[in-house]
Parts: structure tokens; C-alpha cells; sequence
């Protein structure tokens, strides 16, 4: 298998990786919160760990992806006061939480499903793990990690000595770095709720050895990740927001309740902005992946999410949509070129096989540099350029270099960066329909003009068309045409 190289948050610097069970990869991704339609941030998160998955499988690897969906226990100050995220959603919606637990996980997936994410190999539920999450209290307990005030069972940060490894944070700092006031129940204004106990009228509840309650948000992470993966596992990813303090917890009560690491490499996506600013549901400056489907393709958003490294901010603006899509248009109209080529001789052309061989390699280089999807994008681009080339000259279109063309472009472009529809013959369809035959009569139209010597017109038409990004190019084999 090739050397990948990715960055671990846990140690600060990129590592070459290795798994623990030789040819299976094992990766936990936190998921959505279930109280509202997913927005382009979601999309960002969700879309670069898809890719990070699909390269492991290109690389040979057996998978197991996990992505949990969080129903119950995310309070709105994520930490431990407040309301509880989905609760308050069925409240406002006079609903039971469960109906707003499955109306919005439903609505997750349509939008997943749109944006060529492939679905996780199990996504389990919060509120569907509620006995392991108990369990995990009841071990803490018994170690001495965690002790009971009320109802409500806490982590003490104190007594495990390695709290802040992951974010940096030393425990003596974290007085100021604690967002909510301090809570005379705790010992440490960090410690966290692994249990909560039920307010009066609370309507997410259940029997627990403390009383009735309901689990901290953390907990869920752990029980359901060991108990799909075991510990340790490969790969924990989620959000750079997560970091602290929910990743942090996460290892704190993992690694005490079992002696032994919780996960070996932690990976971090970066947010996407709004003039700098990142998006999100509480700052009110989201746009959800519902209504940016309506002004832009799904696979657009797609291609505007990976032309960032998945560790970099992504700023939002409709420029950059529009350029996003104008770039995948581009990709997509050579790629049909490529599949409408008239083939005219058998064998292989070997310096174009050279071609294809060392766009693949540069690729793979790309991608194992921890998933660096813009250089991955670039080299695309750059082999794109080599196509047209190779079409216009037209006399070595060879059917088995033309074969091996085209599978490079769907292993590489399709199985792993996700930019080609999964029914392409269908979507080519519709694209033909829409553009391509457009272009043709004004292809033919100007072919005619330019037969009469109607120079001036023919000039017109191709002047016209570029001014919306179409150009055309005169070739031995005819005139072609692609976006600029």
C-alpha cells in the first residue's frame, strides 16, 4: 500500500499512518446534532471525511466508518447548562423530540445523499445507547474519576493527570477558558456531566441508578465509538470546534474508565466563513445546503468544498460558488469529450499511456499528503488540459489508451474525490440536452456563416459565447467547444 501522511491534532505534526489491525482502517466522525437542516458548514465536514474514507478504500483498506447522530444530551451552551439542543426545537415546534430527531435526520441524509456523500457504515443514535452510556458513569464511579451531587454524575478533570493533551489547554488555565459561570456542584469548573439529572418537566428522560435523567454530550461519543471499534481505534474526526472541550472529554473518560488509549490519530476539519466569520446555526448566518442546492448544482458545492484543504478555513461567497461551478463544468465537459471520442486505431498510444500513468501518480502523491484535495484538483486540471490535446491532434486515439483514459478519470476524479454523478449516462443525457446541443446548432450555424465568408457574424457568435464562458476551439477534426 502507498505511504500516507496525515495530521494528528493529538501530537501536532503530520505522521506517516499506520493502522492497528494491518489492512483495515477503523473511523469515528462526530455527527449532526438533529434540530435543524444541515448547512454548508455540515457540508464541508461531511464532505471531507466522505473523501478521506473513499481514499482509504482506493488505497486498498478495509473500512468501517461510524458517524454517530446526536438526539439527545447536546445543550445549547455545549457544556452543561441550558437547554438541551433537540428538546428546545420540539418545544418551539410543539413536537414530540423524536419527531424532531427523525424530520431532521431524514433531511440530513436527503441533503448527504445529494452532495454524493456515501453513507457511513453505521450511524447510531444517542438516545438508542442510553444503557452504555449508564455503564460508563457507573465505571467511572467505581474507579474514582467521577462522583454524584444530586442526580447528576460529573468527571473529575483533577484526577486525570493528561486532561488537555488534546487541545493544548492546561487544566490551571482553564478558569478563564470555562464559558459558563461557576457551578457550586463541581469540584473544578471543568469537570463535565457524564450523567445529568432531569429538571421538572424536562421531556427527554430515563431511569437511571441516579434517578431520572438524561446522558452529557460527551458520553455518547465514547460508548459508541468503542463499541463499534473497540479502543483504541484508528481515526477520530469531527469538527476543529470540537476540540475542546467535547474531544477532550471524550479521551479524558475514555482512556479512564479503560486504562488505555481511546484513538491514535485525531483529524480536524476547519470551518467554512461568512466574511471571516464562521458559519453556524447560533450566529444566524448559515445558509443551508437546501437553499444553496437551489442557485448551485450539488456536486458545485461539492468541488467548492475540496478545492480547500479540509485543515483550511473556507470562505463563503456567491463568486466563489459560481467559480466553483464553472470549474466543475469545465471538468465535466472534457470528460464527455473523452467518452464521445471516435476511436481510430487498436493498441495503446505510449506516450499518452506515460501521460496517464503520471497524472495517476501525482495524484496518489497529493492525496497522501494528508488528503490535500487542491493539489489533487490541480493535477486533475492539469491532465484535463493534456486530454483536449490529445482529442484535438486526433490521430492516436487508441482504444485501449482511450479505455485507461477514462477509468483513471472515474477511479480518481469519480471513486474519490465524488465529482462524478453516479448515474453519469444519465446525467450526460441531461447535460447534452441542456448545453451541448445548444452549442451545436451555434456551432453549425457558424460553420455555415463562415462557408458563405460571413466572417463578421461567425465572429460574432464565438465572441458571444465566450462572453458566458464557452469557448470555441477550431480543430483538424472541427470546431469543439469547452468552459473557459
Amino acid at each position: 500500500m502507498e505511504e500516507l501522511y496525515l495530521y494528528n491534532t493529538l501530537t501536532r505534526k503530520k505522521e506517516k499512518f499506520e493502522p492497528i489491525t494491518p489492512g483495515f482502517v477503523g473511523i469515528y466522525v462526530c455527527g449532526p446534532t438533529v434540530y435543524g437542516h444541515a448547512h454548508l458548514g455540515h457540508a464541508k465536514s461531511y464532505i471531507s471525511f466522505d473523501v478521506i474514507v473513499r481514499y482509504f478504500r482506493f488505497l486498498g483498506y478495509r473500512v468501517r466508518y461510524v458517524q454517530n447522530i446526536t438526539d439527545v444530551g447536546h445543550l445549547v451552551s455545549d457544556a452543561d447548562e441550558g437547554e438541551d439542543k433537540v428538546a428546545r426545537q420540539a418545544r418551539l415546534e410543539q413536537l414530540e423530540p423524536m419527531e424532531i430527531a427523525e424530520r431532521y435526520t431524514r433531511s440530513y441524509f436527503e441533503d448527504m445523499d445529494l452532495l454524493n456523500v456515501e453513507r457511513p457504515d453505521i450511524s447510531p443514535r444517542a438516545s438508542g445507547h442510553i444503557p452504555e452510556q449508564i455503564e460508563l458513569a457507573q465505571t467511572l464511579l467505581k474507579k474514582g474519576y467521577a462522583y454524584e451531587v444530586n442526580g447528576t454524575i460529573y468527571f473529575d478533570v483533577q484526577k486525570f493527570k493528561e486532561y488537555g493533551k488534546l487541545s493544548g489547554r492546561k487544566l490551571d488555565e482553564l478558569m478563564a477558558a470555562v464559558r459558563i459561570e461557576k457551578n457550586p456542584e463541581k469540584k473544578h469548573p471543568a469537570d463535565f456531566a457524564v450523567w445529568k439529572r432531569a429538571e421538572p418537566g424536562h421531556i427527554m428522560q430515563w431511569n437511571s441508578p441516579w434517578g431520572r435523567g438524561y446522558p452529557g454530550w460527551h458520553a455518547e461519543c465514547s460508548v459508541m465509538s468503542t463499541k463499534y471499534l473497540g479502543q483504541p481505534f484508528d481515526i477520530h474526526g469531527g469538527g476543529l470546534e470540537n476540540v475542546f472541550p467535547h474531544h477532550e472529554c471524550e479521551i479524558a473518560q475514555s482512556e479512564a474508565a479503560n486504562d488505555k488509549p481511546f484513538a491514535r490519530y485525531w483529524l480536524h476539519n476547519n470551518m467554512v466563513t461568512v466574511n471571516g466569520q464562521k458559519m453556524g446555526k447560533s450566529l444566524g448566518n448559515f445558509i443551508t445546503i437546501k437553499d444553496a442546492v437551489k442557485k448551485y448544482t450539488p456536486l458545485a458545492i461539492r468541488y467548492f468544498v475540496l478545492s480547500s484543504h479540509y485543515r483550511s478555513p473556507l470562505d463563503f461567497s456567491d463568486q466563489a460558488l459560481e467559480s466553483a461551478q464553472k470549474g466543475l463544468g469545465r471538468f465535466h465537459q472534457t470528460f464527455a469529450r473523452l467518452l464521445k471520442a471516435k476511436i481510430n486505431a487498436k493498441g495503446k498510444d505510449e506516450t499518452f499511456e506515460k501521460k496517464i500513468d503520471a497524472y495517476r501518480q501525482k495524484f496518489i502523491q497529493a492525496m497522501n499528503d494528508d488528503f490535500n484535495t487542491p493539489k489533487a484538483l490541480a493535477e486533475l486540471f492539469e491532465f484535463l488540459k493534456e486530454i483536449n490535446a490529445w482529442l484535438d491532434a486526433g490521430q492516436t486515439v487508441t482504444e485501449e489508451t482511450h479505455k485507461k483514459a477514462v477509468q483513471v478519470i472515474e477511479e480518481t476524479a469519480g471513486k474519490v474525490l465524488g465529482l462524478l454523478p453516479k448515474d453519469y449516462a444519465e446525467f450526460e443525457s441531461k447535460r447534452s440536452g441542456d448545453v451541448d446541443a445548444v452549442v451545436q446548432i451555434l456551432i453549425d450555424i457558424r460553420s455555415a456563416l463562415r462557408k458563405e465568408k460571413n466572417f463578421a457574424l461567425a465572429d460574432e457568435i464565438r465572441n458571444r459565447l465566450q462572453q458566458i464562458n464557452i469557448e470555441l476551439k477550431d480543430t483538424p477534426q472541427g470546431t469543439v467547444w469547452e468552459y473557459k
